[in-house]
């Protein structure tokens, strides 16, 4: 019993499985917050937000139901919810994204060509 639950206890070295990214130190989490929380509450659209992460370097995917911030090399920084805005709040002030999945359904991307036509009908 005690075995098994050793592996359990060291998961921040555990291979990434979930797509999701592992949990930030508070130092790292802080930085984040100050960095990437004012692009992500002062975001008019989709594609402002994504052009503006670009511009900083991170990419923007979905992950298991939740927005993932990506770094320059592809791997998983933190997710809304971490840096305080959850992908409900961001939708319920510009919109539901719109989101082309992946083939096993569990990750996606955001469809910015379909995005910009919708946000132009409104």
């Amino acid at each position: 019993m005690f075995h098994t639950a050793i592996p359990q206890a060291n998961w921040p070295n555990a291979p990434r499985t979930s797509g999701l990214p592992r949990p930030l130190d508070s130092e790292a989490l802080s930085l984040l917050r100050l960095f990437l929380t004012p692009i992500l509450e002062r975001a008019a659209s989709w594609q402002a937000l994504h052009e503006q992460l670009c511009a900083k370097g991170f990419r923007l995917v979905f992950r298991r139901g939740h927005m993932v911030i990506l770094n320059d090399t592809g791997e998983g920084l933190c997710t809304g919810s971490d840096l305080g805005v959850p992908l409900a709040a961001l939708s319920a002030r510009i919109g539901r994204p719109c989101v082309r999945a992946h083939r096993t359904g569990q990750t996606g991307e955001l469809d910015l060509p379909r995005a910009a036509a919708r946000a132009a009908r409104a």
